[in-house]
């Protein structure tokens, strides 16, 4: 038994590579949604970008986060 992954298409399934059998061979097939592959570390933060772009108010915002971050490491 070997497993392929590929491609649902209609009614087909599209294989990506061969797979060792004769043309016209019958063949059992058991269907499972493959696994997403895993997150590319900062893909949110891509996904993300411009998000705030029409927020005319993000840079007071962002100004009040980072003196709240001081005041919070200087009081530990």
């Amino acid at each position: 038994m070997k497993t392929i992954q590929g491609f649902v298409r209609g009614r087909s399934i599209e294989l990506n590579e061969e797979t060792g059998l004769t043309d016209g061979q019958a063949v059992e097939v058991v269907v499972t949604p493959a696994r997403p592959a895993p997150a590319v570390w900062g893909e949110g933060i891509r996904r993300s970008e411009g998000s705030w772009a029409d927020v005319p108010e993000i840079d007071a915002v962002m100004e009040r986060i980072a003196q709240d971050r001081k005041r919070e490491r200087r009081s530990q």
